[in-house]
């Protein structure tokens, strides 16, 4: 089982930057894919981005390709996801997600394990 533990986030100016990260416990950190995910209100759950146990394959959504970078570090049991330019529309609670059996994952229901969210907004 892995508990995951997101931080980073704030309130930042459009343009601004932001950089999150998901601290994970156990000892199996590297056994596990990750995903970031968001949720404004009144919307439903979006993929951001997913990275691949090894760290060497990536996605990302559409509307943050470009300018969000996920990353992982398996040595720290931590996965980052550095946001640049900011838009309003990127408010939202950000959350990490943790599966180990999934492969390429983008969908919210394929991933097992959660993080208790971030709060991310951008004024204008």
């Amino acid at each position: 089982q892995v508990q995951l533990v997101e931080s980073g986030g704030g309130l930042v100016q459009a343009g601004g930057s932001l950089r999150l990260s998901c601290a994970a416990s156990g000892r199996t950190f590297s056994s596990y894919a990750l995903a970031w995910f968001r949720q404004a209100p009144g919307k439903e759950r979006e993929f951001v981005a997913r990275v691949s146990r090894s760290g060497g394959s990536t996605n990302y959504g559409d509307s943050v390709k470009g300018r969000f970078t996920i990353s992982r570090d398996n040595a720290k049991n931590t996965m980052f996801l550095q946001m640049n330019s900011l838009k309003p529309e990127d408010t939202a609670v950000y959350y990490c997600a943790a599966d180990r059996t999934i492969v390429g994952g983008t969908t919210a229901n394929g991933y097992a394990h959660w993080g208790q969210g971030t709060q991310v907004t951008v004024s204008s």
